[in-house]
C-alpha cells in the first residue's frame, strides 16, 4: 500500500509557489498578498492562522493578520473587509472561520470579493465551480483533489464515493471529481447502507467527522482513500477511515495527521497566487 504523504507533496507544493511568486515579482514588480482576519482568542484558530501566516513568509507573499476580539461588532469587520476590497496590494482576503454568534457568516463570506474569496466560499465561486467555470476552490477539497492526482493522474470514469455532503468539503469535492469525469456519488448520513456504496470507489473521500466510520470491509481492493477527518478521541486524533483495517486492502491512503492537513494550507497559497494571476 502506498502512504500518501501530504507533507512531503504539500512541501514540493510549497516550492514549487516560491518560484512562481518570484517570477510574479520580476513580472509584475509586487508580490501577491494574503490578508487573515481572526476574530477572538480560540485556541485551534490561532494555531491555524500561524500556520498560514508562516507559510505565507516563507514562500515570499506578503501576509497580514488582522486580529479583533470576541465582541467586536459585525459592521466594524464588514467595513475592514470593504477596506481589503479596495486594496490593490491585497489580493486575498481569509476570514477564519468559525465566527462569534453575533457575527452573521454568510454576510461575511459574501462581502469578500470573489476574485479576493481565497477560501472559495463565495455563493459566486460556488456556482462557477459547479458550472465548470475558472472559480476559487475550496482549499481542503482541493488539497485532496491534488493528492488523489499524485496517485493517479488519470481518474476518467472511475467511481468515486464522497462520503459526507457538506459545502466545505464533500459538495466541492463532488464537483472536482465529476469535472475529471468520474462517476461520483455522495453519500451522507442519512444514505442507506453506506458500506454497500462506499464498496463501490475506486475513490473513497471520506468527510463525515466520525471516528474511524469506514472499515476495512467497507473498501473494495486497490481503492484510493482520503481521510479528511479529524477526531480527537481517548486513543488520540484519528479519521474517518479505521487506518489499521483500511490500509490492509487501499492502493493508497493518506494518514491522520500528516495526510490533508498540510495540503490544505498550501493550496491556500496557491489560491491567492491565483487570486493575484487574476486581478493582474
Amino acid at each position: 500500500m502506498i502512504l500518501i504523504d501530504g507533507k512531503k507533496i504539500a512541501a514540493e507544493l510549497r516550492e514549487e509557489l516560491k518560484k512562481e511568486v518570484l517570477s510574479l515579482q520580476k513580472k509584475y514588480n509586487k508580490i501577491p498578498g494574503l490578508t487573515v482576519i481572526l476574530i477572538g482568542n480560540m485556541a485551534p484558530s490561532q494555531i491555524y492562522v500561524r500556520m498560514k501566516e508562516k507559510a505565507a513568509n516563507e514562500i515570499g507573499l506578503k501576509s497580514e493578520v488582522i486580529r479583533y476580539p470576541d465582541s467586536v461588532e459585525e459592521k466594524i469587520v464588514l467595513d475592514k473587509i470593504d477596506e481589503l476590497n479596495k486594496d490593490d496590494s491585497v489580493s486575498g482576503i481569509l476570514v477564519q472561520l468559525p465566527l462569534p454568534n453575533h457575527i452573521d457568516k454568510q454576510k461575511v463570506i459574501e462581502a469578500i470579493l470573489p476574485k479576493k474569496d481565497v477560501d472559495g466560499f463565495h455563493p459566486m465561486n460556488v456556482g462557477n465551480l459547479s458550472s465548470g467555470y475558472e472559480s476559487s476552490v475550496p482549499c481542503t477539497p482541493l488539497g485532496c483533489y491534488l493528492l488523489i492526482k499524485k496517485i493517479e493522474p488519470n481518474l476518467s470514469g472511475k467511481k468515486a464515493v464522497v462520503v459526507g455532503r457538506s459545502n466545505l468539503n464533500g459538495k466541492p469535492m463532488t464537483q472536482l471529481l465529476l469535472k475529471e469525469n468520474c462517476t461520483v456519488t455522495m453519500t451522507h448520513s442519512k444514505t442507506k447502507d453506506l458500506k454497500a456504496e462506499c464498496l463501490k470507489g475506486d475513490i473513497i473521500v471520506a468527510a463525515v467527522g466520525m471516528p474511524e466510520l469506514v472499515k476495512g470491509d467497507w473498501v473494495k481492493k486497490d481503492a484510493i482513500v482520503i481521510d479528511v477527518g479529524i477526531n480527537k478521541t481517548e486513543k488520540g486524533i484519528v479519521g474517518d477511515v479505521s487506518f489499521d483495517e483500511v490500509s490492509k486492502v487501499a492502493k493508497a491512503l493518506t494518514p491522520v495527521p500528516g495526510g490533508v492537513g498540510p495540503m490544505t494550507i498550501a493550496c491556500l497559497l496557491k489560491n491567492t497566487i491565483e487570486c493575484f494571476k487574476r486581478s493582474n
